[in-house]
C-alpha cells in the first residue's frame, strides 16, 4: 500500500460527526485525528465526578477505570471502540482531544486524561512521580540530569520506557498550564514516513539487546536490555532513546548516532501545538516523540502530564 492510499484511508476510515462527538483529521498531522465532544455530555462527565479525587485515583487502580466506564456509557461503546482502533492502526495510531474549556482545573484534566487513557488499556507506574501519571514543569532554569525540563535545547526523538521491564504500548502526554512560552511544539516522527526506517531496521545491530539504564531522576534503579527494532504484526517498531542508552563498542555508538541523526533530520518529523487543556495519545511502538526548543525567557512555565499503559486485551 502507497503512503497516498494510506492517508485516504485514514481520512475516511474513522472519520464521525454524530450528535455525541465528532472525528476529524487532525490540522497539523496527516496521520492524527482530532476528536471534538458534545459538551453537554463532557459537561456531565466533570459534574459526575465532581467529588473524586486525584488521590483517589492513585490509590485505588479500579477507580481510574470507573473514569473511563463514564465516557462509554456517556459516548457511546463505539466511542471507546474507534479511539481503541486508533491507537493501534498502523497507519494512524494517534489522536488528539480535549477539555474544550469547559474547566480550567487541573485536577479536572488529570480526571480527563485518566479517562481516555483507560479506554486504551492500564497505565503504567511512573516511578519518577510514584503512582500512575508524572507532573513535571518546564522553566528558565534546570539542573536536572536529563533534557526532559531543560527548556532551551531540543530534546531529542524517543520512544518512552526504554528502562523499564513492561511492555509501554502507549503514551499520554497533557498539557495542564503554560505561560510566556514561545516555541516547544511536540515533534512527531511516525515511523513509516521516515525514509530511512528499512537501512537502520535491516542493519545487523537493529536486533542487538542493547543495555539501557536509568539517571537518578528517575527514581528507579534499574538496568534493562532492548533490541532497537522489533516486529508487531509484521511491521517494524522502535525502542530508543539517546540519552540512556549504554553502547559497548564504537561501532555501536556508530550506529546509534547515525540513526539518532537520521530521525531529527527527516522531514518528516513535524511540530505539533498542543493547547491547554489537550492530550495527545500515540501508539509507543511507531510513534517517536520529541520537543522543540522554546525560546528564552525568564517567566517561562509549562506543566505537563505524562501517562503510558499498556493494551487491554479485551
Amino acid at each position: 500500500m502507497d503512503m497516498m492510499h494510506s492517508f485516504k484511508i485514514r481520512q475516511t476510515r474513522f472519520l464521525m460527526n454524530s450528535d455525541r462527538y465528532r472525528i476529524t483529521p487532525h490540522s497539523n498531522h496527516d496521520r492524527l485525528f482530532h476528536v471534538e465532544l458534545n459538551e453537554t455530555l463532557l459537561r456531565s462527565f466533570f459534574q459526575y465526578f465532581d467529588n473524586t479525587n486525584v488521590q483517589n485515583l492513585q490509590y485505588v487502580p479500579y477507580a481510574r477505570f470507573i473514569l473511563a466506564k463514564k465516557l462509554e456509557e456517556l459516548f457511546g461503546s463505539e466511542f471507546k471502540n474507534t479511539l481503541r482502533s486508533i491507537v493501534t492502526d498502523r497507519d494512524t495510531g494517534g489522536f488528539t482531544i480535549g477539555v474544550q474549556g469547559i474547566t480550567k482545573q487541573d485536577e479536572d484534566y488529570v480526571k480527563f486524561g485518566t479517562a481516555v487513557s483507560h479506554l486504551i488499556g492500564p497505565a503504567n507506574m511512573d516511578a519518577m512521580s510514584g503512582t500512575y501519571f508524572a507532573r513535571f514543569v518546564v522553566k528558565h532554569t534546570d539542573n536536572s540530569d536529563s533534557y526532559l525540563r531543560q527548556a532551551y535545547r531540543t530534546m531529542t526523538l524517543h520512544t518512552d520506557g526504554t528502562f523499564v521491564d513492561e511492555p509501554t504500548d502507549w503514551l499520554l502526554m497533557m498539557k495542564l498550564d503554560e505561560r510566556n512560552a514561545v516555541g516547544g511544539e511536540s515533534r512527531l516522527l511516525h515511523l513509516d514516513d521516515w525514509a530511512d526506517l528499512e537501512i537502520y531496521a535491516q542493519h545487523p545491530l537493529a536486533s542487538y539487546k542493547f543495555t539501557y539504564t536509568s539517571p537518578p531522576s528517575k527514581n528507579i534503579s534499574q538496568t534493562t536490555q532492548r533490541r532497537t527494532f522489533f516486529k508487531v504484526n509484521g511491521k517494524p517498531c522502535i525502542c530508543f532513546i539517546d540519552q540512556f542508552v549504554q553502547p559497548e563498542t564504537i561501532e555501536h555508538a556508530t550506529y546509534l548516532k547515525n540513526l539518532s541523526d537520521s530521525v531529527e533530520n527527516s522531514p518528516a518529523t513535524v511540530p505539533v501545538s498542543l493547547p491547554v487543556g489537550n492530550l495527545v495519545m500515540l501508539n509507543n511502538t511507531f510513534w517517536m516523540h520529541g520537543r522543540a526548543a522554546f525560546e528564552t525567557n525568564p517567566n517561562l512555565h509549562r506543566e505537563l502530564m505524562r501517562q503510558r499503559g499498556t493494551f487491554s486485551e479485551i
